[in-house]
């Protein structure tokens, strides 16, 4: 819950200005990363961009709350209000299975079982982000996770046996054709959170879904060190979403698919710094933006303002994102209550005592 006494963070007028200039300059930037797409410097200019921008909103400290709580982190709340109001029919559970051939459905159902044992999380590389350092080892038990991430097929399920809420990006309720095997989309945390719960199964730890894409041998990306854009979804290459079995030549060393790219995928974990870590304590500090004046309010310009709250923890890349938020170990981060076209999930399974690091 967010804190109603909110710590201001100090804010200087250089740095109102430089805000005012990022805001005016975003489609200027736009065009020039489509320019000058190859350069690795900026395109890391443009990850930091995207992490600062993250936070800053276009609405009020006192309406955080209400948009929490209307995010769906309540599964039997959501159904009660569905099932109170006129809404768009989505599917009987008989048109879900339809979907989808058998052969199919079982694929997409199935869990991968990731051996106990220590591997290496995190890295100390050069160019790798605060947040990511530093690299250490941690043991995990044996678990299971989700081949795939969640498919709008599986999701469907979901829809039509717990009167859920659809994805806003569906069709009046109904799935867009042809994207039955993406991976769902414009979900929460919550909604993710609350899928996983229904299934019998839990959102995955930070380790657990670095381990399932990483392996013990602390390999850059789920196929080895190099990038090689043949094996995954990244950086407007398609410009789309994909289904998610389109890259096996991408899977992890344990045949996890689709870890890297197509969709960030939440974890259970909220955003805090490693043991050891000197990032600094602000990145790890939630923080939305408010709008002072008017003025203000109509430049979308704000006053980044500290909270009683934390962003959760997200994984893999996406279509949109750049080749350093691809790896296996970066780690990206928005509020839970967040959804986008590129934000996805996969679940987990056991693994639930406690976890070893050194």
């Amino acid at each position: 819950m967010v804190s109603s006494k909110a710590k201001r963070l100090p804010v200087s007028e250089r740095e109102k200005l430089k805000r005012k200039r990022y805001l005016n300059a975003t489609l200027v930037t736009c065009v020039g990363l489509a320019v000058v797409g190859g350069s690795l410097h900026v395109i890391k200019l443009g990850a930091n961009r995207m992490e600062e921008m993250r936070s800053k909103a276009s609405y009020d400290l006192a309406e955080m709350h209400t948009r929490i709580r209307a995010a769906g982190e309540d599964a039997t709340l959501q159904e009660r209000h569905e099932a109170g109001r006129t809404q768009t029919r989505s599917y009987t559970l008989a048109e879900v299975e339809a979907l989808l051939p058998s052969d199919v459905w079982a694929d997409l159902d199935t869990q991968i079982t990731i051996p106990a044992g220590p591997f290496l999380m995190g890295s100390d590389r050069p160019r790798t982000s605060d947040q990511n350092k530093p690299q250490h080892k941690v043991t995990l038990p044996v678990y299971k996770i989700d081949k795939y991430p969640v498919t709008n097929a599986q999701y469907a399920r979901f829809v039509a046996s717990k009167n859920y809420r659809a994805p806003l990006d569906w069709v009046e309720g109904h799935i867009p054709p042809g994207m039955e095997m993406h991976p769902v989309t414009m979900v929460s945390w919550y909604d993710a959170s609350n899928y996983c719960s229904w299934a019998g199964k839990h959102l995955p730890t930070e380790a657990q879904w670095e381990k399932a894409a990483r392996g013990d041998d602390g390999r850059r990306w789920p196929w080895g060190d190099h990038m090689d854009t043949s094996r995954l979804n990244t950086y407007y290459s398609v410009g789309a979403l994909t289904n998610v079995t389109d890259y096996p030549q991408g899977a992890s060393p344990y045949g996890v698919m689709d870890m890297a790219g197509n969709v960030f995928e939440w974890t259970a974990d909220d955003f805090l710094p490693y043991r050891g870590s000197d990032a600094p304590t602000d990145l790890f500090q939630g923080k939305i933006g408010v709008a002072n004046t008017p003025t203000d309010r109509a430049l979308k310009v704000v006053d980044l303002v500290g909270v009683d709250a934390k962003y959760k923890v997200l994984r893999g890349g996406s279509w949109k994102s750049d080749p350093f938020s691809t790896t296996t170990y970066h780690r990206n981060y928005s509020w839970p209550h967040y959804a986008s076209d590129f934000f996805g999930f996969r679940c987990a399974a056991g693994g639930n005592e406690v976890e070893a690091s050194e």
